[in-house]
């Protein structure tokens, strides 16, 4: 539209030209524009992880190759040329795998000479390989990777594209992805800093951070803790491990206020945040009031569990035992509690109304006196329960192993071939059709657990001293890989034999290693 008045024998020129460029993967890039005159002229960049085939009621992507009869709704930057020679790029960076270019000229043409992009990332090396001959494998590894790399800056973030924060949670998983992929352990250092230092007078950290903005959620402290306990494992730096001890014992003691009389949490404060269920209100999963869902408690015992390893070794026997003695508790109050005898399985709700495999899935990890392999091989197939998202899917995963099921890691790949199919370049946030993000690294465990459950590199000792090698070929009959370690690579070719499994490993010098079968 134009409003005017007078300019009797002017003339008005409005020449308007959009493009739709596609990247052909979602990606964080500096955009960068050259052009030339067009002086009064409007020039807009605008981004988007993916177009929509639906906004109402809800947003729908659809596969996200597919353009035609679709959407774009993102965010972008304005760019008003003056007349002269420019090349324009933003400050910060942006994310998209479609850009939208819009030009609306004046009286002045605008010449453009070339758009293009500088990628950028925290510089992680893919140094670690698996190769197992099988193609979606392969796809799933190179997605998980991309994912890792959107989603690591000057910190690790949730995604690249809304919040972009070092949500606990998250970070956790990410850490343990790039150790595995690089070896390279100092973003997760810092990331697990950053977070101590967010730590208020209540003894919490954050749910994020660094952010101005403060917002608790309590089970991430405990995943914090759990974060520490991955690095004394996987990293030789037990002084830095022993220098964070004093926000282990702080958020510890922050629970403890909210201890019952019986010895499990109540009611607390904030956002108790577990997974993405939809049927659960903010990811909380339903308990009764003046108690904290089982999957709560069971992150408070873990907690317990990676704490006591801590004290232990940082040289402290004393605090060690309390954490045992305060474990040992817990494990009796919460299967007195949350087991379900009629159902045979752990509810999140002492009246056991409320099933979840999270539930289960934890009290597995937390090792509490159940049938591990018959609970998860029901668990896991029961699709009438609370499932766990992607972002879960890590500790599903981990129970799986812990029950004795690891074999079955290949064959339940269905979330990941799901979403490929969807035609994501990233692992999105939640693998349904409505998902927001398209790129959570939380979904990029698979990186994980192709090297560490079915090539079978783990480690035996704090500070990976030691290596041990647990294959769990399922269908396949040969793997190789190499994962990165503190003093080198390990090493491992695995073969399927008459007699079992044929394993070579090769470790740094002066690394042990244990082989079981």
């Amino acid at each position: 539209e134009l409003d005017f008045d007078r300019g009797a024998g002017a003339h008005i020129h409005l020449d308007y030209t959009e493009i739709l460029l596609s990247q052909g993967y979602l990606t964080c890039a500096f955009p960068e524009l050259d052009f030339d005159r067009g002086a009064g002229a409007h020039i807009h960049l605008d981004y988007t992880e993916a177009l929509f085939e639906e906004l109402k009621p809800r947003r729908r992507k659809g596969n996200r190759a597919v353009t035609q009869g679709k959407s774009f709704i993102g965010y972008g930057d304005a760019v008003l040329p003056d007349g002269r020679p420019h090349t324009w790029r933003p400050l910060y960076w942006r994310t998209f795998m479609y850009l939208r270019l819009t030009v609306e000229t004046a009286a002045e043409p605008l010449v453009l000479n070339d758009i293009r992009s500088l990628e950028t990332s925290y510089p992680f090396q893919l140094n670690a390989r698996f190769e197992s001959g099988v193609e979606l494998h392969q796809r799933i590894i190179d997605t998980g990777f991309r994912t890792a790399l959107r989603c690591a800056h000057e910190t690790y973030m949730d995604c690249p594209y809304y919040e972009q924060l070092q949500y606990v949670g998250d970070t956790r998983i990410q850490a343990l992805v790039s150790l595995y992929a690089s070896g390279d352990a100092r973003l997760m250092r810092n990331a697990i800093e950053q977070i101590d230092s967010s730590r208020t007078a209540e003894g919490a950290t954050l749910s994020r951070a660094p952010s101005v903005l403060q917002q608790y959620i309590p089970p991430f402290s405990l995943w914090w803790i759990g974060m520490l306990h991955d690095y004394w494992r996987y990293v030789d730096d037990p002084g830095f491990v022993r220098e964070m001890m004093p926000g282990v014992r702080a958020i510890l003691a922050f629970f403890e206020r909210y201890e019952r009389e019986d010895g499990l949490l109540g009611d607390m404060p904030w956002w108790n945040y577990v997974d993405w269920v939809n049927s659960w209100r903010s990811g909380r999963p339903p308990s009764e009031p003046g108690l904290m869902p089982a999957s709560i408690q069971l992150q408070w015992l873990l907690a317990f569990q990676y704490a006591r390893d801590l004290e232990r070794g940082a040289g402290r026997p004393a605090e060690a035992r309390r954490c045992a003695e305060r474990e040992n508790q817990l494990k009796t109050r919460i299967q007195t509690t949350f087991w379900d005898e009629k159902q045979r399985l752990y509810t999140e709700d002492a009246a056991h109304q409320h099933p979840s495999q999270h539930a289960n899935v934890l009290a597995v990890l937390a090792g509490l006196p159940a049938l591990a392999r018959d609970l998860m091989e029901r668990v896991e197939a029961d699709k009438t329960m609370a499932q766990c998202s992607v972002y879960f899917r890590y500790y599903l995963d981990r129970a799986m192993v812990a029950a004795g099921l690891g074999d079955r890691y290949l064959e339940r790949l269905g979330t990941w071939e799901f979403m490929l199919a969807e035609g994501l370049t990233t692992w999105a946030e939640k693998d349904d059709p409505f998902t927001r993000s398209d790129c959570h690294a939380w979904g990029a465990s698979p990186n994980v657990e192709f090297l560490r459950t079915v090539l079978g590199v783990d480690s035996a000792a704090p500070g990976f001293a030691r290596v041990q090698v647990k294959p769990h070929l399922g269908p396949l009959r040969e793997v190789r890989g190499i994962v990165p370690h503190p003093k080198g690579m390990v090493r491992v070719q695995v073969r399927r034999t008459a007699q079992g499994l044929d394993v070579q490993v090769q470790t740094p010098p002066g690394v042990p290693f244990d082989i079981i079968r």
